[in-house]
């Protein structure tokens, strides 16, 4: 059996996020080490790994808020540290007390916060 033959068969395609200036939170995001794949002040599209691209949709009355998803890295420690270093809004790393994970917060120039967790890959992905 090949990998991508192990590889579960289906993923996440987008994650939404409605801001007021998506060309600004591009930047940010991008500073975050996601790829831009198309930047302007109505939408803007990040790319990150396996495909998967988080959308900033531009909305006028959007309200700062907790992301209604997460991100994984590899190096959960050494991130935070890099992101904290380069004067990013970072949390201090907590236990997640539902599933154990470690986590942090990460957050947007528009106020928006985005849980990071250690990394729990199991298997070929």
């Amino acid at each position: 059996m090949t990998d991508a033959q192990k590889r579960p068969a289906i993923w996440t395609g987008h994650l939404i996020l409605h801001v007021k200036d998506p060309k600004t939170c591009a930047a940010f995001y991008e500073q975050l080490g996601m790829r831009p794949v198309e930047v302007d002040a109505k939408t803007s599209v990040m790319a990150l790994r396996g495909g998967t691209h988080l959308v900033l949709i531009g909305k006028p009355d959007s309200v700062p808020s907790a992301a209604r998803f997460d991100l994984m890295v590899d190096d959960h420690e050494a991130t935070r540290s890099a992101w904290e270093k380069a004067g990013i809004p970072v949390s201090p790393i907590a236990t997640d007390a539902r599933n154990g994970h470690k986590i942090f917060t990460v957050t947007d120039p528009e106020g928006n916060t985005v849980v990071v967790n250690n990394s729990h890959v199991v298997g070929v992905v």
